[in-house]
């Protein structure tokens, strides 16, 4: 019972923390679009923050391990106000490139305490999990997509307040709420949960199984792939046919909300086996491949039909739309597998290296999305993004079906 109250409220503090986060992203990227910045400019702005990503998720998963995850998941909630606090000091009279270096780091702080965040929420289910009723692959699979749901609403929220109460007020609310989650965190968590002995240095600290690294390596061409067109392509697309800034952060967000729901139902999709991996690694294959396929597809169909502006909006609101559907699934089966090829003993430092390629992704994705989107339009982007995907396929096949931690870790054992 302990277990799944803590389960539920890491869940329920890292909605919030979510919410937040794609709120965020929204008010910052169309405030400074309506500012005439470049789509270049925009995705400069989110540098600092997948960079820090990178070594937040690696810092995250080591201190998670030496210190607990109430500690770090609080830390990171705690870093998250400290980063809107300082984005409601901006002043328009600053200037450009004061402006832009302001935001650049306040961006910086607020990806280090996401992937911090991430990190320890994501080891608490391995922990809490682990004597549960054979439910790893379930719990992971709602958490993941319910927190993307999350991401979602926080998305329309990020559009709506632009539009209603402004950039600085609407940032203040958020800070104000996610101080009270993060005294419930402090408040209600065991404060050693999760509390193991950390790696003593740096060569311990990358020395992952094989499985790990593969799916690491697979991890930073998938998540590359989504956000070379979600981040700064697609809503400057939409924007630019017409849109308004609540309707493009409407279709973000049930586009993020229905890869949510997606991802907390993906065990229906996949036929569960007894060792963890037997089924699951050529699912993760298959759909793999189907990923790859839809934008290729799309990128085709973008290029041969002469379409007029509507006709080109529908069409690459329904072949993204469809994108949603495996890349989901690949995302929740990728979530599955990181905690089954983690070792029990320091699954926070697993777990916490395979975000940081996460976050590496996402900065390539990021860059490749401004930079493509103003050379070639969001054909260029979409083109980026099967690439990418073929990669993250051909890597796929490279997964192991079993985990070195079961050797040395019986405890390690995935739940299914």
């Amino acid at each position: 019972m302990n277990n799944l109250r803590n389960y539920l409220i890491v869940t329920a503090s890292y909605w919030g923390f979510t919410l937040s986060d794609g709120a965020l992203r929204m008010l910052v990227l169309f405030h400074f679009f309506k500012m005439g910045y470049s789509p270049f400019t925009l995705a400069f702005l989110f540098l600092l923050y997948e960079a820090a990503g990178i070594f937040a998720n690696l810092g995250g998963g080591w201190l998670a391990s030496r210190f607990g995850i109430t500690r770090a998941l609080s830390a990171g909630l705690a870093l998250q106000v400290v980063g809107l606090m300082m984005l409601t000091m901006l002043n328009p009279a600053w200037g450009a490139a004061a402006s832009v270096a302001w935001v650049v780091a306040t961006q910086g702080v607020a990806g280090v305490a996401k992937d911090i965040t991430k990190t320890a929420s994501k080891s608490a289910i391995k922990i809490t999990a682990i004597d549960s009723s054979n439910q790893l692959f379930r719990w992971v699979a709602w958490f993941t997509g319910s927190k993307n749901a999350m991401k979602g609403v926080g998305f329309f929220i990020g559009g709506l307040t632009l539009e209603t109460v402004g950039f600085q007020t609407g940032i203040s609310i958020m800070a104000a709420l996610l101080g009270m989650a993060f005294f419930t965190v402090i408040s209600t968590l065991p404060i050693h949960l999760g509390q193991a002995a950390a790696s003593k240095t740096i060569r311990e600290l990358f020395s992952k199984s094989p499985g790990v690294n593969m799916l690491a390596a697979a991890r930073v061409f998938m998540f590359g792939a989504r956000d070379v067109w979600f981040v700064v392509g697609l809503p400057v697309f939409l924007y630019s046919a017409g849109w308004g800034f609540w309707e493009v952060g409407g279709f973000l967000a049930a586009w993020t909300i229905g890869y949510g729901m997606i991802q907390a139902t993906a065990p229906t999709f996949v036929r569960r086996s007894q060792d963890g991996f037997s089924r699951e690694i050529p699912a993760a294959r298959i759909w793999a491949l189907v990923l790859t396929a839809v934008p290729a597809v799309l990128a085709i169909a973008i290029a041969t039909i002469d379409a007029n502006t509507l006709q080109l909006v529908l069409i690459v609101v329904g072949g993204l739309g469809l994108f949603g559907v495996p890349f989901a699934v690949n995302s929740s089966l990728h979530s599955y597998l990181i905690l089954a090829y983690a070792g029990s003993k320091k699954a926070a430092e697993d777990v916490g290296f395979y975000y940081a390629a996460n976050a590496l992704g996402r900065l390539i994705g990021t860059l490749a999305s401004g930079y493509l989107f103003q050379k070639g339009g969001l054909i260029a982007c979409i083109v980026g993004s099967a690439m990418m995907l073929a990669l993250c396929a051909a890597i796929t096949f490279l997964l192991p079906f079993r985990s070195e931690a079961l050797t040395a870790d019986p405890s390690a054992q995935p739940q299914v």
